[in-house]
Protein backbone atom coordinates (compact mmCIF):
# COMPACT_ATOMS: atom_id res chain seq x y z
CA UNK A 1 0.00 0.00 0.00
CA UNK A 2 2.87 2.43 0.73
CA UNK A 3 4.32 1.92 -3.02
CA UNK A 4 1.11 2.64 -4.45
CA UNK A 5 0.63 5.71 -2.42
CA UNK A 6 4.29 6.38 -2.60
CA UNK A 7 3.79 5.84 -6.85
CA UNK A 8 0.90 8.00 -7.12
CA UNK A 9 2.43 10.90 -5.08
CA UNK A 10 5.89 10.94 -7.25
CA UNK A 11 3.26 11.25 -10.06
CA UNK A 12 1.25 13.80 -9.23
CA UNK A 13 4.82 15.79 -8.39
CA UNK A 14 5.91 15.10 -11.83
CA UNK A 15 2.81 15.88 -13.80
CA UNK A 16 2.46 18.97 -11.55
CA UNK A 17 6.47 20.01 -11.99
CA UNK A 18 5.39 19.47 -15.83
CA UNK A 19 3.05 22.28 -16.27
CA UNK A 20 5.53 24.40 -14.96
CA UNK A 21 8.36 23.23 -17.87
CA UNK A 22 5.17 23.71 -20.29
CA UNK A 23 4.98 27.03 -19.94
CA UNK A 24 4.65 29.20 -22.69
CA UNK A 25 7.71 31.07 -23.16
CA UNK A 26 7.37 32.43 -26.51
CA UNK A 27 6.24 36.16 -27.40
CA UNK A 28 3.39 34.75 -29.70
CA UNK A 29 0.14 35.36 -27.86
CA UNK A 30 -2.17 38.34 -26.04
CA UNK A 31 -0.44 41.30 -24.11
CA UNK A 32 -1.20 44.21 -22.33
CA UNK A 33 1.16 46.97 -22.63
CA UNK A 34 2.31 48.95 -19.85
CA UNK A 35 3.57 52.73 -19.96
CA UNK A 36 7.56 52.30 -18.46
CA UNK A 37 6.81 56.09 -17.32
CA UNK A 38 3.29 55.39 -15.68
CA UNK A 39 2.98 52.00 -14.57
CA UNK A 40 -0.52 52.53 -16.64
CA UNK A 41 -1.79 49.72 -19.00
CA UNK A 42 -1.64 51.20 -22.22
CA UNK A 43 -2.59 48.96 -25.33
CA UNK A 44 -4.12 45.03 -25.49
CA UNK A 45 -1.88 43.87 -28.85
CA UNK A 46 -1.90 40.62 -30.43
CA UNK A 47 1.85 38.96 -31.41
CA UNK A 48 1.53 36.43 -34.04
CA UNK A 49 4.44 34.45 -36.30
CA UNK A 50 4.39 34.35 -39.57
CA UNK A 51 6.74 32.05 -41.05
CA UNK A 52 9.04 32.67 -38.04
CA UNK A 53 8.69 36.45 -37.95
CA UNK A 54 6.95 37.69 -35.32
CA UNK A 55 4.31 40.92 -35.95
CA UNK A 56 2.69 42.69 -33.54
CA UNK A 57 -0.77 44.49 -33.94
CA UNK A 58 -3.15 46.71 -31.54
CA UNK A 59 -6.19 45.12 -30.89
CA UNK A 60 -7.45 47.65 -28.31
CA UNK A 61 -5.71 50.99 -26.96
CA UNK A 62 -6.91 51.24 -23.25
CA UNK A 63 -5.38 54.94 -22.11
CA UNK A 64 -4.45 57.93 -24.34
CA UNK A 65 -3.89 61.40 -24.63
CA UNK A 66 -6.11 61.79 -27.94
CA UNK A 67 -8.81 60.21 -26.83
CA UNK A 68 -10.52 56.39 -26.97
CA UNK A 69 -9.62 55.73 -31.04
CA UNK A 70 -6.24 57.85 -31.21
CA UNK A 71 -4.58 58.60 -34.93
CA UNK A 72 -0.65 57.95 -35.54
CA UNK A 73 -0.35 61.52 -36.35
CA UNK A 74 3.30 61.70 -35.49
CA UNK A 75 3.99 58.51 -38.28
CA UNK A 76 5.55 59.05 -41.30
CA UNK A 77 4.52 57.51 -44.30
CA UNK A 78 1.95 54.56 -44.76
CA UNK A 79 0.86 54.75 -40.98
CA UNK A 80 0.26 58.78 -41.21
CA UNK A 81 -3.35 59.92 -39.52
CA UNK A 82 -4.24 56.05 -39.58
CA UNK A 83 -5.84 54.46 -36.11
CA UNK A 84 -3.47 52.87 -33.86
CA UNK A 85 -6.02 50.07 -33.37
CA UNK A 86 -5.48 47.22 -36.11
CA UNK A 87 -2.18 48.72 -36.25
CA UNK A 88 1.15 46.45 -37.03
CA UNK A 89 3.51 48.18 -34.89
CA UNK A 90 5.99 45.96 -34.80
CA UNK A 91 7.96 43.55 -37.69
CA UNK A 92 10.47 41.33 -38.57
CA UNK A 93 11.50 39.99 -35.31
CA UNK A 94 13.02 36.32 -35.17
CA UNK A 95 14.42 34.34 -32.77
CA UNK A 96 17.96 34.38 -31.45
CA UNK A 97 18.81 31.75 -29.00
CA UNK A 98 16.72 32.76 -25.73
CA UNK A 99 15.74 36.31 -26.99
CA UNK A 100 13.49 37.40 -30.02
CA UNK A 101 15.26 40.29 -32.01
CA UNK A 102 16.65 41.93 -35.48
CA UNK A 103 13.62 43.63 -35.80
CA UNK A 104 11.42 46.97 -35.29
CA UNK A 105 9.14 48.19 -33.25
CA UNK A 106 7.02 51.53 -33.72
CA UNK A 107 5.95 54.03 -30.82
CA UNK A 108 2.51 55.45 -31.60
CA UNK A 109 2.90 58.30 -29.84
CA UNK A 110 6.15 59.67 -30.98
CA UNK A 111 5.78 58.30 -34.25
CA UNK A 112 9.93 56.89 -33.89
CA UNK A 113 10.66 53.09 -35.27
CA UNK A 114 13.06 51.89 -32.94
CA UNK A 115 15.16 48.49 -33.23
CA UNK A 116 13.67 46.09 -30.50
CA UNK A 117 14.41 43.01 -28.41
CA UNK A 118 12.28 40.65 -26.97
CA UNK A 119 12.72 38.39 -23.96
CA UNK A 120 9.76 36.37 -22.13
CA UNK A 121 9.62 35.45 -18.65
CA UNK A 122 10.77 31.86 -17.36
CA UNK A 123 6.47 31.14 -16.93
CA UNK A 124 5.71 32.89 -19.83
CA UNK A 125 3.48 35.25 -17.73
CA UNK A 126 5.98 38.58 -19.05
CA UNK A 127 7.21 39.99 -21.61
CA UNK A 128 10.39 42.69 -21.32
CA UNK A 129 10.21 44.69 -24.67
CA UNK A 130 13.37 46.58 -25.32
CA UNK A 131 13.45 49.30 -28.05
CA UNK A 132 16.34 50.81 -28.59
CA UNK A 133 18.33 52.69 -31.26
CA UNK A 134 21.98 51.48 -31.98
CA UNK A 135 22.94 49.26 -28.85
CA UNK A 136 20.40 47.73 -26.27
CA UNK A 137 22.13 49.52 -23.69
CA UNK A 138 20.70 52.84 -25.19
CA UNK A 139 17.03 52.54 -24.63
CA UNK A 140 13.95 51.52 -22.90
CA UNK A 141 11.78 48.59 -21.59
CA UNK A 142 8.63 47.92 -20.86
CA UNK A 143 7.41 45.02 -19.09
CA UNK A 144 3.95 43.29 -21.20
CA UNK A 145 1.47 41.04 -19.10
CA UNK A 146 0.11 38.15 -21.10
CA UNK A 147 -3.15 37.96 -21.31
CA UNK A 148 -4.07 34.29 -23.53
Amino acid sequence: MKSLLRTAVVAALLLGAGSVFAAETTPVGTWKTIDDETGKPKSIVKITDEAGELKATVLEVLQSDDGPHPICKNCDGERKDKPIEGMNIMWGVHKDGDVWDGGKILDPKTGKVYKVKLQPSEDGSKLTVRGYIGFSLLGRSQEWQRQQ
